[in-house]
């Protein structure tokens, strides 16, 4: 083995080459997987005991000259490291196409923004719930349809666990928690037992509302909604109030906006009323304080809920819902925010 490597010596000091390519040569025959450097150290386990110190250091110091002498030869051709040999560093990046968030994301972003200025904090709750927190709570009644089969969806024909219909069940759980005043939004994810179309799915995204203390009135209400209306879709954005019912409040209404489509003038968009319907609101049922422990003869409140998906339809003139759930990079990538 001493000859080897005395040979070997003689060959690695008198080699002189220059070029990446001869470097990437010299450095594959000497110190690739196969190289000669390699087959001395297997070969090292052959030596005799009395041999092995001094034969080990000369096959470090001959491993080393190998490395030093490669060293040298990239100085000389200007190559820092072989692994650069075949990169030329003055062509362009590669240009790395950026994402884009999903309309739905950008909208509850938007609308989180909004009324966070307002002062309404976020709260989260779970998706999975009991008869309590959806309906009861709610004031819902034992026999109102919103608890059949045909509207909830049952986890294992359970009727008291259910996937959440609403983020109600959020504010309730906020209530149980906290004493007034309460000022929150509850933005997520519900399931409903709907056939799927252009305008309705099983699973949509929500954003409520709810805000509880002394003397909130209805203007309150009003205020906040007009606010948001002319953050969301413009200074020149008019709303509506129309009567209507929901168990949890009273008074209930559905609130329109001034068709942005057609200015109001009417279209098919807005059925030709000039007016789109985007939420329903109103004030807190007593019963409902009640049934969480908060003096409804003390405190009042106003609680409003919003589809996230009917609000990125208005906003991006988008007509068919499933587009939201079909995941098709063409329609994802039309979607830019700064959110």
């Amino acid at each position: 083995m001493q000859e080897r490597i005395d040979r070997l010596v003689k060959e690695i000091n008198a080699f002189s080459g220059k070029g990446n390519e001869e470097a990437e040569q010299f450095r594959i025959k000497y110190l690739g997987r196969k190289g000669e450097i390699p087959k001395l150290f297997s070969d090292f386990k052959d030596v005799s005991p009395d041999q092995k110190k001094d034969i080990g250091k000369k096959l470090n110091e001959l491993k080393q000259l190998v490395l030093d002498k490669l060293e040298m030869i990239k100085a000389e051709t200007g190559v820092t490291d072989s692994r650069s040999l075949s990169i030329d560093l003055t062509l362009p990046a590669e240009s790395v196409q950026l994402g884009s968030r999903h309309p739905v994301s950008i909208v509850s972003n938007e609308i989180i923004e909004i009324f966070t200025r307002l002062g309404f904090v976020i709260s989260e709750g779970p998706e999975i719930e009991d008869d309590w927190h959806v309906f009861s709570a709610l004031n819902f009644p034992e026999e109102h349809p919103a608890r059949d089969m045909q509207d909830t969806f049952f986890i294992q024909k359970d009727p008291d666990i259910l996937l959440r219909t609403h983020t109600s069940s959020v504010q309730v759980r906020v209530m149980e928690k906290q004493k007034p005043p309460i000022r929150t939004i509850s933005p997520g994810r519900v399931f409903r037992n709907e056939a799927i179309s252009a305008r309705a799915h099983c699973i949509f995204h929500q954003v409520e509302g709810l805000y509880i203390d002394h003397n909130v009135s209805f203007a309150d209400l009003r205020q906040t909604l007009i606010y948001f209306s002319k953050e969301m879709f413009g200074e020149d954005t008019e709303i509506r109030l129309r009567p209507s019912f929901f168990p949890f409040t009273e008074p209930s209404a559905e609130m329109d906006i001034s068709c942005k489509l057609c200015g109001g003038k009417g279209c098919n968009v807005c059925k030709y009323t000039g007016w789109l319907e985007i939420l329903g609101c109103g004030m807190v049922d007593p019963n409902v304080l009640d049934a969480n422990n908060i003096d409804s003869k003390e405190y009042t409140g106003f609680a409003f809920g919003m589809g996230i998906e009917r609000i990125a339809m208005l906003k991006y003139q988008i007509k068919d819902l499933r587009l939201f759930f079909e995941n098709d990079v063409r329609f994802l990538d039309q979607f830019k925010s700064a959110f």
